[in-house]
């Protein structure tokens, strides 16, 4: 380089024509780049567009392979189809020539049917003079057997009449049965669903067969361990209390001719007995609601004392008078439900040589509604217990005694009369204890709502004065006696004074069934007082009454040995033969026995219940 020359110049001009250069580079760089970018945009699209079309004709191509197997699909059925018609073809000539020859074969048979008709009516012509004939004898038929089942009834009423009178003339003891339904605790430990189930506890054994059969299934072997009772009246279990009281009504009328009645219910715990003789124990009342309205469940108390009063409503009034007692047995103690205290009672022997106890309170009532409030007083301070067979378990015996006094003439007085202390109803009821018993005060006056209702305990004393005394008189008395349910201790479950109370039960049941076995072999002693229960009902049952026993049995197989005791007591005492009931007169203070016997009522209120007494 010559000398003197600037080389800053120099290089500062090739600096600038190479940044020149850089620059230009540069923008080549960034314009290739931006033009790659585009390409691989546009690379990208073409890859899209040719996936795209990719699956394009992939269901192109499927279609195709679906319309050839269509079109394969249809040429088989068109084949199919040409093969049908073929044969259809086939078979339209067939029938076309069918339909040719048909019309003379249809004339055939239609002359044929013709023929056959008038065969027929030929036959119905002549045989429909015969079924005038044979209507005719049917009609005959008809009334005859009308006739006859009048007859039947006539003499199953009169067959009934003519038992019943023998009955009265050997003194025997009327038996009925009534077999309760099926109920819920039936069951025991088992589903209530099982209720009924043949193989179950529930299972009902004990059926009836008639009015006058009932029949114990005593074994689950078919046709074995059958055996079969009978007796005045058997009820089954959808009948109704009206249909029992039905029977028992006659014995009503027989109370006002002067002769002593007794019914008696008798059966296991809860098998229905104060159900039949008072009404539903679930009900505070028993189904008794008032003198005027009358329930269908009411039991055989209500309903005698209703009768009783409607038959002393058509005699003269002022005379007759109606006493009531309510007593229980507990614990072999007699126990007056209705006095002031809890002291115990005696039977004593009267001078005519009946029973009578004479510490007990009796009311005197003038209408069934003063009945039912006494007995259900009573009822409130009767013991009862809760078991595992009955809820309501009564733990005593119950009687329920109406004596009725029957005037109807004076005579100049021979002896002195009875004196009477005079008591008042009791108030309220007071509070029932643990056991069931209750202490009542002893009334000091009279009621202001009952005051029409005096109680008197006899007295012997005698009165100075002796207005007449009735002739023509005679005092009968109505017992309606609940006896307690025999138990079995290791089904009820019981224990402590309870299991006592049952012991008690148990004992005064056996005493029973040993009186009326002493009777039905005519013993020459009657243990009538080895239970108080014997001894204070020994009237009613060694003949001085028209008594009847109301067997009440649980149908259930868990009760079954319980059901057979029962029939089987029932059994024995049908075959008491105690002789002719006797009537009942008043000379003047007792009552005396005429010594005269009478199966026919005389009253014409008797003879219409003749027929079922």
């Amino acid at each position: 380089m010559p000398l003197g020359v600037d080389k800053s110049d120099f290089l500062e001009e090739k600096v600038k024509r190479t940044e020149q250069t850089i620059r230009q580079r540069d923008e080549r760089i960034a314009a290739l780049e931006t033009e790659n970018a585009m390409l691989y945009l546009k690379l990208a699209q073409c890859q899209g567009s040719a996936h795209h079309e990719r699956q394009k004709s992939t269901r192109l191509l499927q279609m195709i392979k679906l319309d050839h197997d269509y079109k394969e699909r249809v040429s088989q059925e068109l084949t199919d189809l040409s093969k049908q018609v073929k044969v259809l073809r086939q078979d339209l000539a067939t029938m076309k020539s069918a339909i040719r020859q048909m019309p003379p074969e249809m004339a055939l048979m239609l002359e044929g049917f013709k023929r056959q008709t008038l065969k027929v009516q030929r036959m119905f012509l002549s045989e429909n003079r015969g079924l005038e004939g044979l209507q005719k004898r049917i009609q005959e038929l008809e009334v005859s057997l009308a006739t006859a089942n009048e007859r039947h009834a006539r003499e199953k009423k009169r067959r009934q009449m003519l038992h019943n009178t023998l009955v009265e003339l050997r003194g025997n003891i009327r038996v009925h049965c009534r077999v309760r339904p099926l109920m819920p605790f039936d069951t025991g430990s088992d589903e209530t669903n099982t209720l009924g189930r043949q193989g179950t506890l529930s299972e009902q054994v004990v059926h009836v067969v008639d009015d006058e059969t009932a029949v114990v299934k005593a074994s689950s072997r078919p046709g074995q361990g059958t055996k079969a009772f009978e007796y005045e009246r058997v009820y089954a279990p959808l009948e109704c209390q009206d249909a029992v009281f039905e029977e028992v009504q006659p014995l009503l009328t027989s109370l006002l001719d002067g002769y002593n009645v007794c019914i008696m219910a008798y059966g296991q715990t809860g098998s229905g007995k104060t159900h039949t003789m008072l009404g539903p124990p679930q009900s505070k009342d028993y189904g008794y609601h008032n003198e005027e309205q009358h329930n269908p469940q009411e039991g055989v108390i209500p309903k005698a004392t209703r009768e009783l009063f409607r038959l002393l409503a058509e005699k003269p009034p002022d005379t007759h008078t109606v006493e009531v007692s309510v007593v229980e047995i507990y614990n072999n103690d007699i126990r007056d439900l209705l006095g002031g205290d809890d002291r115990k009672h005696d039977v004593l022997t009267a001078g005519d040589g009946s029973l009578d106890v004479p510490s007990l309170t009796y009311r005197t009532v003038e209408g069934v509604q003063q009945v039912m409030e006494l007995v259900q007083y009573g009822m409130k301070h009767r013991a009862e217990d809760a078991t595992l067979i009955h809820s309501h378990s009564s733990r005593s015996h119950l009687i329920v005694t109406l004596t009725v006094t029957v005037n109807s003439g004076v005579v100049t007085p021979t002896s002195p009369i009875t004196d009477y202390n005079v008591f008042a109803v009791p108030q309220s009821a007071p509070p029932k204890s643990e056991r069931g018993r209750r202490t009542l005060p002893v009334p000091s006056s009279p009621s202001p709502i009952r005051h029409h209702m005096h109680s008197k305990t006899r007295s012997r004393s005698p009165s100075p004065a002796r207005p007449p005394t009735p002739i023509n008189c005679f005092k009968t008395k109505l017992q309606l006696v609940d006896l307690a349910g025999s138990e079995c201790v290791g089904m009820s479950g019981v224990t402590g004074a309870a299991l006592r109370e049952t012991s008690y039960i148990n004992k005064s049941l056996s005493a029973l069934a040993d009186v009326l076995g002493a009777l039905a072999e005519h013993r020459a002693h009657v243990p009538y007082r080895n239970a108080r229960l014997t001894h204070m009902l020994q009237d009613s049952i060694g003949g001085d009454a028209k008594l009847l026993v109301m067997c009440c049995v649980s149908p259930a197989q868990r009760y079954l040995s319980e059901s057979l005791q029962c029939l089987g007591f029932g059994q024995r005492a049908r075959q008491v033969q105690r002789g002719p009931i006797k009537r009942k007169f008043i000379a003047a203070g007792p009552a005396i026995d005429t010594g005269r016997s009478s199966p026919r009522p005389t009253s014409a209120l008797s003879r219409k219940g003749l027929q079922t007494i």
